[in-house]
């Protein structure tokens, strides 16, 4: 926020003053609003961020036909414009998404690259083409363990072991290949190794999902102490979520 008053006032033009209005506005929860700086900024000049900012606050709801249409030929309005390589990209990837939503899968693929590319090909039950754009990926990246993380979803169960076990050596720190292999473990019935797997994430994080998941394992061994002491520090994160709620009042019904 702090950055985007700096450029706000340091612009050198009306419209591009507007923009960052816009998006102070949009970040601040007045999404009406921002779509008016918007507006008027590409009244007074046509420009790629005006028309992104448009295009970004009228997607940020849920779209009918005829909106996803609107917002699609902003993004190409966006892309006729000037900009970076970069802002350029992210257009695009902005473009195959509301593709996606339309289930336009031919034309949302000409726009991803290597992970939307995976998306369209998972979308189309392609799996293998989705497993190559991300080995792809994964080949040119730095920072791969993601894309290892994302290749899991898109191989067998023995591949996406040994890619999450990858995520993890490259980031310990990430959390859904211990919830994965937690559920795996559970699957061959290794329940003690399943709790285990989920407390290592919970040492370093303490997460809403690791916490219902490990409650609802212990639950399920008979542990209900246990159960209820997770469920009670799963709802301290969040005291409406329902299914840890659920959860909660089963584990309390006294045992026959």
């Amino acid at each position: 926020m702090r950055s985007l008053r700096l450029a706000r006032n340091h612009s050198k033009s009306e419209h591009e003053r507007l923009v960052y209005e816009g998006w102070i506005l949009y970040d601040t929860g007045h999404r009406e609003e921002a779509l008016a700086k918007a507006e008027e900024s590409i009244s007074i000049q046509r420009s790629f961020e005006a028309y992104f900012l448009k295009a970004y606050a009228l997607a940020d709801s849920a779209l009918d036909p005829e909106s996803s249409k609107y917002v699609i030929q902003l993004l190409e309005e966006a892309l006729r414009c000037p900009s970076d390589g970069l802002r350029k990209g992210q257009a695009l990837n902005n473009l195959g998404s509301v593709y996606v939503d339309c289930d336009k899968l031919d034309l949302a693929a000409d726009c991803y690259t290597h992970q939307g590319l995976a998306r369209v090909y998972h979308l189309k039950n392609q799996r293998k083409g989705a497993y190559d754009e991300m080995t792809k990926l994964i080949e040119k990246a730095r920072n791969n363990q993601s894309a290892f993380e994302k290749r899991s979803e898109y191989c067998d169960r023995e591949m996406a072991q040994s890619d999450l076990g990858m995520a993890t050596l490259l980031d310990p720190l990430r959390t859904y290949p211990y919830r994965y292999r937690a559920a795996v473990l559970m699957d061959d019935h290794k329940e003690t190794e399943a709790i285990e797997e989920l407390s290592k994430a919970l040492a370093f994080k303490p997460d809403l999902q690791l916490l219902h998941l490990r409650a609802a394992f212990c639950d399920s061994m008979g542990k209900s102490a246990e159960a209820i002491r997770d469920c009670e520090a799963a709802l301290s994160l969040d005291p409406n979520h329902t299914d840890t709620i659920d959860l909660y009042n089963k584990a309390r019904e006294p045992q026959p």
